[in-house]
């Protein structure tokens, strides 16, 4: 059987009006920001595109990657330097295409991290708060999940990785609010949405007395744990959209 195609410029201007990236005030540009060949085959998804995924890419002859963590991001240096340098050249060199896609992949509806996140953790969602509706709000399906750390060790097994509670673990679970990475400064806006509990995948300093003093719980689920659904959910998007091969490659993470 031989592999569909679809042009580069046709599969941003696509993306961008599925994600409508122009509706988002980011801190990186979204959409193509490494040109590689015109014609894409292979695609190749994964969290961020550090150089073991684009070596991988490489590896698996990928015309193009697709990531919700890519460069150029507001207020870093500008100079093509040390490992920027050395991540641009792999790609020039090989005429990949980078694809990189943030708040846009965070916030939709059906292909974004947040409603992957939920989907996977087993929530129904009801409402979304926050700066254009990023956050979600809901319910834990699974009633066998009834205290704090009844949910601390269902997000432990579902995302293979152990969380940390802040708060009490008796607690009963009640509302959930989540959004995914490093969104633990919505606490506050999650603990006036009405949630119980608070989930994110990183933790301040900060973030640990106001969930105390409020009593609104909040769980650290890891940045790159939380943020794995929303490209492969978008790579196999594309995949059927334009016949064309994807293949999710998930470089481990701890944090």
């Amino acid at each position: 059987m031989s592999m569909k195609s679809v042009n580069r410029e046709d599969l941003a201007q696509f993306l961008a009006k599925e994600l409508q990236v122009n509706y988002f005030r980011d801190y990186c540009p979204n959409g193509v920001q490494v040109e590689g060949r015109n014609t894409i085959k292979h695609i190749v998804s994964g969290v961020t595109a550090s150089l073991a995924l684009l070596e991988k890419a490489v590896e698996m002859q990928a015309d193009a990657i697709l990531v919700h963590h890519g460069y150029f991001w507001r207020g870093e240096d500008m100079r093509v330097i040390g490992q920027k340098q050395r991540r641009l050249k792999l790609l020039l060199e090989h005429d990949i295409s980078l694809f990189a896609y943030h708040l846009p992949l965070d916030n939709h509806a059906e292909l974004g991290n947040n409603i992957g996140l939920g989907r996977r953790l087993g929530f129904t969602a009801d409402g979304r708060f926050g700066e254009n509706d990023l956050a979600w709000l809901g319910t834990v399906d699974d009633r066998a999940v009834a205290t704090m750390a009844d949910l601390a060790l269902h997000i432990e097994l579902k995302l293979e990785r152990k969380p940390l509670l802040i708060g009490d673990p008796a607690a009963p679970v009640g509302r959930v609010a989540w959004c995914t990475g490093a969104a633990q400064n919505m606490l506050d806006q999650a603990i006036a949405a009405g949630a119980s509990v608070y989930l994110s995948g990183e933790i301040s300093e900060p973030t640990v007395h106001l969930a105390r003093e409020s009593g609104v719980a909040y769980i650290a689920c890891g940045h790159h744990a939380t943020e794995r659904f929303g490209v492969q959910s978008l790579g196999d998007f594309i995949a059927a959209q334009f016949g064309i091969k994807h293949s999710f490659v998930d470089i481990d993470n701890p944090v």
